[in-house]
């Protein structure tokens, strides 16, 4: 018995004089990391200051590793420590978001783990590249033993920054690390590719596919399908859909979307709705339409006009048990506002609002769009109140919609108040609204008023874009403040502003009008691109003051074959037109024949200045002749000239015949 109980007390000691002896001189870091992960349990977060100077990168890792099977926990330290000013940032941020992504990653706690790599490549001074993140990723992934989905994360980061190199990088690099991506992140990374208009390089990544082994799923389809429809391919798109079934891929609602948003864009209606009838048997009856198909379609109608269609495909979407949303009534009321139809857009709104749905900040903007464009001021302006008085969001749409419909309806006072209770009660300004007022101004001849805008703009701090400053320069060349408008001019150069084409044209012709055509050829000698205006203005002012020569000369400069382009039927019409006013009437039918040679379709305007002219100064057979070299061309006769001139010599020659 007594040698029973001394060697049980013999084994306790010899247990007591291990543990004692592993922990008679524990580290510090340990004693650090006990502490911290016991207060953390109890979440004392009033006690973690105390510790907040000794933290280290392996410290904060480790307890965060400690805390794997607690994610959110440890996240909440992890932002403890990252809100801590006593914490070196620098010095600790890096490794432990790395160690932090990993275990969001591995919880499937995706956004959270996104959020901290958009964040490490974002912030501005500690701003990191994606290569510099997948290799910390690389180098605490054995310790955090990951998954590669954190791989798919950094891909999905990338892409949410719009950084297709830096996505590319991290592809590359993780393929050369012995880490492969997932196809879900290829798809990703072409999907941005696409919303970036980087087609070529879509292309390429999707000729990869098949060489590094990945299989495509119905998402890669998609993507395909996806680019053909943005390029206008429809057909191509409907041959990658097939494909796509003969590869064994089922598709699923996306894929038929697409395809008939496509068409709907295209105006291609019987396509879509080809589409929209074969959808259960092109999917072996697994997919229906949803609202999103419904809807592309019922915005499709509307957009050429077919609101019976419309209306039709909306009564199919309702009995396939389908309900109509808010897009559905949107695109629907802003198509009876379109028409002219705004009691019947009323109408809409007040049954969409019968069925629980709410009459959003688009509908009602579309509704007081339509109003002003009636001429319903009144209407306009009690649906606006009507939008304040339900608290709804007036957004800058509505505020330019508000200033633009008031202008246009003689209410430009008016316009001015509301911009001004706008400003007064900061709700947000902008400089559309500014730029409306301004072009109205400018409209009515009343300078002083556009410069006072123009002033009080500067005095809010508010941006001023191409628009304003063309607006300005604009209305100071057509008063024929030459001098103002190049210091307007020169105010936007220095304030780093560009000038597109319209301002540019717009020099070009005050210049042309002031006479000095040597000033004016040189702006447009110095203009990266022109366009048919630019040269149309110099045209036009050539041959005002008879220049003929001048006007043959810049016809000839614009006739080569790179710019042919720039020679517009307008063009055509300008020279025929004083050709005709110079006796010229041989070569203005010269002018005729050269412009259908080179594919320029003559006009009503073309035929009526001809037939006009030689009717006056030429034989009669001439003006018959030159009436039928054109109805052969596909013109259509100006029908007030064809009863006065053409159709009484028509009945004149058979009756003498």
């Amino acid at each position: 018995m007594l040698a029973h109980v001394f060697s049980r007390r013999t084994s306790f000691l010899v247990r007591f004089f291990h543990v004692a002896k592993k922990f008679s001189n524990p580290e510090p870091e340990d004693i650090l990391f006990s502490a911290l992960c016991l207060n953390l349990k109890q979440r004392r977060w009033n006690t973690f200051h105390q510790f907040s100077s000794n933290l280290t990168n392996s410290l904060v890792s480790r307890v965060l590793r400690e805390f794997r099977s607690s994610p959110k926990l440890a996240l909440e330290f992890y932002n403890w420590v990252l809100g801590n000013n006593n914490v070196a940032k620098s010095e600790n941020r890096f490794e432990a978001s790395c160690v932090m992504i990993h275990l969001l990653v591995e919880s499937r706690r995706f956004d959270d783990a996104l959020s901290i790599m958009v964040d490490l490549m974002s912030v501005e001074g500690e701003k990191l590249s994606p290569s510099h993140v997948l290799s910390g990723l690389i180098r605490s992934y054995q310790a955090c033993g990951s998954s590669i989905d954190v791989f798919d994360s950094l891909v999905r980061a990338c892409t949410q920054n719009s950084d297709p190199e830096g996505v590319y990088e991290v592809i590359d690099k993780t393929r050369a690390e012995g880490f492969w991506v997932s196809v879900h992140a290829l798809n990703n990374f072409m999907g941005c590719l696409l919303n970036l208009n980087e087609i070529d390089w879509f292309w390429k990544v999707y000729k990869e596919l098949g060489s590094l082994g990945y299989v495509e799923n119905v998402n890669t389809f998609n993507l395909v399908i996806y680019s053909f429809c943005k390029e206008n391919k429809l057909r191509e798109a409907l041959s990658v859909f097939y494909r796509m079934l003969k590869c064994g891929v089922w598709p699923n609602v996306v894929s038929f979307n697409m395809m008939i948003d496509g068409a709907c864009k295209t105006g291609d209606m019987g396509f879509a709705l080809k589409l929209l009838g074969k959808m259960g048997v092109m999917s072996g009856f697994f997919v229906s339409p949803n609202a999103v198909t419904y809807n592309s379609v019922i915005n499709g109608f509307c957009k050429v006009g077919r609101l019976d269609l419309a209306e039709r495909i909306r009564g199919d979407m309702v009995d396939s048990g389908v309900g109509c949303n808010e897009r559905t009534y949107g695109a629907l009321v802003d198509a009876y506002g379109r028409a002219g139809s705004s009691d019947e857009a009323l109408r809409l709104c007040d049954e969409m609002t019968s069925k629980g749905l709410v009459a959003n900040t688009v509908v009602c903007n579309s509704i007081v769009y339509w109003l002003f464009m009636e001429g319903d001021t009144k209407g306009a302006m009690k649906v606006l109140r009507d939008m304040i008085s339900k608290k709804m969001q007036i957004d800058k749409f509505t505020h330019a919609i508000v200033v633009r419909g008031l202008c246009k309806n003689g209410y430009v006072q008016e316009a001015v108040d509301f911009q001004r209770q706008i400003s007064e009660k900061n709700l947000g300004e902008d400089v559309v609204c500014h730029n409306t007022l301004m072009h109205h101004f400018v409209k009515d001849k009343k300078l002083p008023c556009a410069d006072q805008i123009l002033g009080n703009m500067l005095v809010r701090g508010m941006v001023l874009d191409v628009i304003t400053f063309g607006t300005l320069i604009d209305g100071y060349l057509k008063e024929g403040k030459l001098e103002r408008a190049i210091d307007t001019y020169d105010g936007m150069i220095k304030m780093k502003k560009t000038p597109n084409l319209v301002i540019y044209n717009s020099i070009v012709n005050g210049l042309s009008k002031r006479g000095l055509a040597g000033a004016a050829e040189a702006v447009v000698n110095a203009m990266a691109s022109k366009d048919a205006i630019t040269y149309n203005t110099l045209l036009n002012e050539s041959l005002k003051t008879g220049n003929v020569e001048e006007a043959v000369n810049i016809i000839s400069k614009v006739q080569t074959q790179d710019d042919e382009k720039l020679v517009s039927l307008v063009t055509y019409n300008i020279l025929i037109n004083h050709l005709c006013k110079f006796g010229c009437y041989e070569k203005a039918k010269e002018v005729l024949k050269i412009m259908v040679q080179r594919g320029v379709a003559p006009d009503p305007i073309t035929y009526a200045t001809l037939i006009t002219s030689f009717s006056k100064n030429i034989g009669l057979e001439e003006v018959v002749e030159l009436h039928d070299y054109m109805i052969l061309r596909g013109v259509t006769p100006h029908e007030h000239i064809y009863r006065s001139i053409v159709h009484p010599l028509l009945n004149s020659s058979s009756v003498a015949n």
